[in-house]
């Protein structure tokens, strides 16, 4: 092998990095053709001395050159150099060299048998024969200089070497006409192959940017994992191999739970961190059988082209969670993400890659809504529950929303003077196909499939109408999806419902959620500026259940905190009381008005007004009722009699 790239070294000259493979390709093109040519001149200089030489110089030499040349002509026609490796074109470039070294002396030999027969034309012939040859060979040689300089250098010196001493001055002047000839095509045939080096080393660099630029396509900058598009071409390829043979694998999406809280915190190079990190992480699971990349923002994929059991594969899918939970040094500081996940293995989960990846990404939502911090796997449920949400969107969008959608109000007591101050405006819907549908079940249709803007306008026209009809001092408060919040053309639409209503908009509560705020704060706080504006409150609803509602309450114009009613369930205990009256503090600290969710006893009543609750909400209080029952209701200001 040593001997083999020494002569390789010595057959690219400088090119230290020409692939013999490409040599291969080339000389592919042009030694059958250079084999032809030295077979029809030996048969021409055999004919041309048949008369003078014996028969076994004339016929039998040339029978056995011919024969040999045509065995290597074929031989090289064959050769498929895009299956050769290195090492095998290294070989075929040494042997092709070494019988060129010996076909020059076999050739030159019988040339010089051949000139001692004959006339001066026949010797001449011999002459024509032996530069013919070089010349043919120097030409179809250019990839291979070595060979070329080699029969050069064999046959012409002593071709030359005979015509200077052959006392004829015909002969010397050939002598010299061809050593000048010999010079140049020298010279031609290195600049060929220097020019020939060049553009080989230019392929290979375009090659490489071309791969480079691949890659970079494929890369995720900010983690180094494959991207989205790398992570998509995977995945329609393991649905083309793995179903072809009837085979399973499994697809994984994780998000980081509590990264914009963290990115809204801390800013966008504390995220990049976390996310940077999260990679890093994340890395270390992949392997031959393992493909990771990140999908975008906080969201990363990971492909299992052996799953294994549901059992094991959500165990390495709980252990990618734990990993990433693992709190992150920064500036100082520890930050914590969190991780769930979603898991969808094929061909049961789905066949197509769309199918498999949605599949996965339902699994993630049901963690987050139910099981933040682990892996949930796809399963016949997740399947039943969608179809019944394709039906709710169905229905949705042939649905007459005007007609069919109604109001119900929950009121909201002030304890100190014993009147409904605020009523809650509540969506219902009853489909002439589906019955009665839950508003977070519809709710969540129309944000799936592009109409809460249009139902959301169409209830708060239906709000508003219905809030003309209540006594002046009974506000009205009505909820905000996080779409409507992150779209400026319906928080303009809904500045302008309010005005036309001709209500007084500070007679108006928007509650927001967290996830409202989640969704694009700075967008968030740009509306609830130009709400407030108007004179509209804004009310932060299940205030405690999120990851930074206290954040949130620090920055932004609020006027109204509204305590979830898990906190109120649990208010006996000491814990749960605590956590009461730290909310009520803080909201008498900011001068931001507390109300209690979910009051459903005397007992809870009485231990909210115990704490300085002065607004409750609750079943105790009244449940939400049409209309007209609340109107009934609403004279006589007492909670008992507004119960439904």
């Amino acid at each position: 092998m040593d001997r083999w790239n020494r002569f390789r070294l010595i057959c690219a000259q400088s090119a230290d990095n020409l692939p013999a493979v490409r040599q291969v390709s080339e000389l592919q093109k042009q030694i059958p053709t250079l084999y032809g040519v030295l077979s029809v001149n030996t048969c021409a200089i055999a004919a041309t001395h048949s008369g003078y030489a014996p028969g076994i110089v004339t016929m039998g030499f040339p029978a056995f050159a011919v024969s040999i040349s045509l065995l290597r002509a074929v031989h090289w026609l064959r050769l498929r150099p895009e299956t050769m490796t290195e090492a095998e074109a290294i070989r075929q470039l040494l042997l092709t060299t070494v019988m060129t070294g010996v076909l020059s002396l076999v050739s030159l030999a019988w040339a010089m048998v051949l000139h001692g027969y004959g006339g001066p034309y026949e010797q001449a012939h011999v002459v024509i024969f032996i530069a013919v040859t070089v010349i043919a060979s120097i030409n179809c040689l250019t990839h291979l200089p070595v060979a070329a300089f080699l029969v050069t250098g064999i046959v012409m010196s002593t071709l030359i070497l005979i015509c200077l001493t052959s006392g004829n001055a015909v002969f010397v002047a050939i002598a010299v006409n061809i050593t000048f000839v010999t010079m140049a095509m020298v010279r031609v045939l290195s600049n060929n192959y220097r020019a020939f080096v060049a553009l080989v080393a230019s392929e290979a660099t375009a090659t490489r940017l071309s791969e480079d630029n691949a890659k970079l396509a494929l890369t995720d900058s900010l983690t180094g994992l494959p991207n989205r598009r790398h992570f998509f071409q995977d995945l329609e390829d393991l649905t083309v191999t793995v179903g072809g043979r009837g085979g399973i694998f499994a697809l994984a999406i994780f998000d980081l739970d509590q990264f914009k809280p963290i990115n809204d915190t801390y800013g966008h190079t504390a995220g990049d961190h976390v996310l940077a990190e999260a990679g890093r992480r994340l890395a270390a699971f992949a392997d031959d059988k393992v493909m990771v990349a990140r999908l975008g923002g906080d969201e990363f994929g990971v492909l299992l082209h052996d799953p294994g059991d549901p059992e094991e594969a959500i165990r390495f899918c709980n252990a990618i969670c734990e990993t990433l939970q693992q709190p992150i040094a920064w500036g100082g500081l520890w930050l914590t993400g969190g991780c769930s996940g979603g898991l969808a293995k094929f061909p049961r989960a789905g066949r197509e890659p769309a199918t498999l990846f949605d599949r996965a990404d339902y699994a993630l939502y049901h963690s987050k809504l139910y099981c933040r911090g682990e892996t949930t796997l796809f399963s016949q449920e997740h399947e039943d529950a969608i179809r019944v949400e394709r039906a709710v969107e169905t229905a949705l969008r042939s649905v007459d929303l005007d007609a069919e959608m109604r109001i119900h109000y929950q009121p909201i007591l002030d304890t100190e003077t014993g009147r409904i101050t605020l009523v809650e405006a509540l969506a219902r819907w009853m489909s002439p196909t589906l019955g009665q549908v839950p508003p977070d079940r519809f709710i969540a249709a129309a944000e799936r499939c592009g109409m809460i803007h249009h139902v959301t306008l169409l209830l708060l026209r239906k709000a508003l109408a219905d809030c003309a009809l209540l006594p002046p001092d009974v506000g009205l408060s009505f909820n905000l999806s996080a779409h409507d919040l992150a779209s400026p053309e319906t928080v303009a639409a809904i500045v302008g419902a309010v005005r036309k209503s001709g209500i007084d908009p500070r007679r108006m509560t928007l509650e927001l959620t967290e996830t409202a705020l989640l969704r694009d704060f700075d967008q968030a706080k740009e509306a609830i500026v130009a709400l407030r504006a108007l004179g509209i409150k804004i009310a932060l609803d299940d205030f405690g259940t999120g990851y930074s509602s206290l954040g949130y309450v620090h920055r932004l114009p609020l006027d109204k905190i509204k305590i979830d009613r898990s906190f109120i369930a649990a208010m006996d205990s000491d814990v749960g009381g605590s956590v009461i009256a730290t909310i009520l503090n803080l909201c008498e600290n900011l001068g931001l008005d507390g109300i209690a969710e979910g009051v459903e006893t005397e007992g809870q009543m009485a231990a909210i007004r115990r704490h300085g609750c002065r607004l409750v909400q609750g079943y105790l209080v009244g449940k939400p009722m049409p209309l007209a029952e609340l109107l009934a209701g609403l004279p006589r200001a007492e909670p008992h009699l507004l119960r439904a």
